[in-house]
């Protein structure tokens, strides 16, 4: 099945950007788009997905407070916070259950960023298991 990502962010152009060099990675797909804090939370709940990138700058409800709904409501799924005022909020992320804040400029971040957090055992079968 895969790595499942939920995405959102409130520009298209960044959504497509994303989405594509996420799907560029073997086993990973993007389950859902959302253009606001709101929709990122109902999708978020609908489609349960491995891990969550959000923005913070979005409609009806920063990332912050989109983050701390999300890691209530799935409190094992990480959350990357994507975003160009990661200098802003870096100290605050942690409080809402943002595991990772990565700068906008950096689509190599983002992708070492996901990789960590996944970490090798849902790509691999667990060598305890054997």
């Amino acid at each position: 099945m895969g790595v499942r990502i939920l995405i959102a962010d409130d520009h298209e152009s960044v959504l497509r950007r994303v989405r594509g060099t996420l799907e560029a990675e073997p086993g990973w797909k993007v389950c859902g788009e959302a253009v606001s804090g709101r929709d990122a939370i109902a999708e978020a709940a609908r489609l349960k997905p491995d891990l969550v990138i959000l923005d913070f700058a979005m409609p009806q409800l920063d990332g912050l407070k989109t983050a701390s709904e999300i890691s209530t409501l799935l409190a094992d799924v990480p959350i990357i916070m994507y975003t160009m005022y990661g200098s802003l909020i870096g100290r605050e992320a942690n409080k809402h259950g943002i595991a990772r804040v990565v700068d906008k400029s950096d689509l190599r971040a983002l992708i070492a960023a996901v990789k960590e957090l996944l970490g090798t055992d849902r790509q691999q079968p667990s060598l305890e298991a054997a």
